[in-house]
């Protein structure tokens, strides 16, 4: 059975809501008609997702999300989603957003991510920021 999972690496983070997030993110894969399979969240420190950009991605400078696909077949999204807390904190600030919303905001994109959805390119961010929005507004809690 698919499982949407939350865990935090090595700082004191707890999520709020985790079953109305549940079932917004379910909602978000059928709205990208896609099946939800394993999807783990992990909330991490600056440092530790800097740790995973360098050795996996060959990347040496701080991000707000790694995601990684684990999906067997293209109907079916699953992976690990990492997620610095620090950066999101800091970008909230940035971008006169509530933690609430810019966290919400990075987990979805995530989550578009391992739906096939990609940011390399200006056309494809302005793309994945309008589809973020989009499914932002699915948010019934």
């Amino acid at each position: 059975m698919a499982s949407i999972n939350f865990f935090s690496e090595k700082i004191p983070f707890q999520l709020r809501q985790k079953q109305a997030i549940r079932l917004w993110i379910q909602a978000v894969a059928r709205k990208a008609k896609k099946n939800c399979g394993d999807i783990n969240f992990i909330f991490c420190s600056d440092k530790y997702l800097l740790s995973l950009n360098r050795d996996y991605l060959k990347h040496n400078y701080f991000t707000d999300i790694i995601t990684f696909s684990n999906s067997t077949d293209k109907q079916t999204i699953s992976g690990d989603v990492y997620i610095s807390i620090e950066r999101v904190r800091e970008n909230a600030r940035s971008f006169h957003s509530s933690v609430k919303d810019e966290l919400h905001r990075v987990m979805i994109h995530g989550v578009l991510h391992l739906s096939g959805f990609n940011d390399k390119t200006q056309a494809e961010s302005l793309m994945m920021r309008g589809m973020e929005n989009k499914m932002l507004s699915l948010r019934t809690f």
